[in-house]
């Protein structure tokens, strides 16, 4: 089982997310008052805490959100699920992994705010199943 250790929004695409403790999921959407959100493969990212503690004990002093995430997840190696793995969150979020890793934008604002930036490498994209409420702390499990 793993765990919600963050949650992130932005107003604006290519830029740092702000932590925030709960979140509106709406199916087919993404997360109410994010820029990803929409009618599209990549309505939520998700980034392994592991790898954010991995680029922390470099030196780099990032808070939740800086490389555009917006679930900060602990317990899985994200990068490693097959396309089409089903997450539940809490007790009705469910969101389907539709995409490991992206193409990276030449030096966008985050890699010029933080020297790099993990999300295209170690981060994955889902598409929301069905909605609901999440908050940090909730547990995270894969269904079967």
């Amino acid at each position: 089982m793993g765990q919600v250790k963050g949650i992130c929004i932005s107003k604006i695409r290519g830029i740092q997310k702000h932590e925030v403790p709960a979140v509106t999921l709406k199916e087919n959407w993404g997360i109410e008052g994010d820029a990803h959100a929409g009618d599209w493969h990549r309505q939520v990212s998700l980034l392994d805490y592991s790898e954010i503690e991995n680029f922390r004990s470099r030196g780099a002093d990032v808070d939740f959100g800086a490389f555009g995430e917006n679930i900060v997840v602990e317990g899985y190696q994200l990068k490693a699920l097959p396309l089409g793995t089903k997450f539940m969150i809490g007790d009705e979020v469910v969101l389907e992994l539709t995409q490991i890793g992206k193409k990276c934008h030449s030096h966008c604002e985050i890699h010029k705010a933080v020297g790099d930036c993990i999300m295209p490498r170690e981060g994955v994209f889902t598409r929301v199943l069905h909605g609901g409420i999440i908050h940090v702390g909730d547990s995270i499990t894969l269904e079967e």
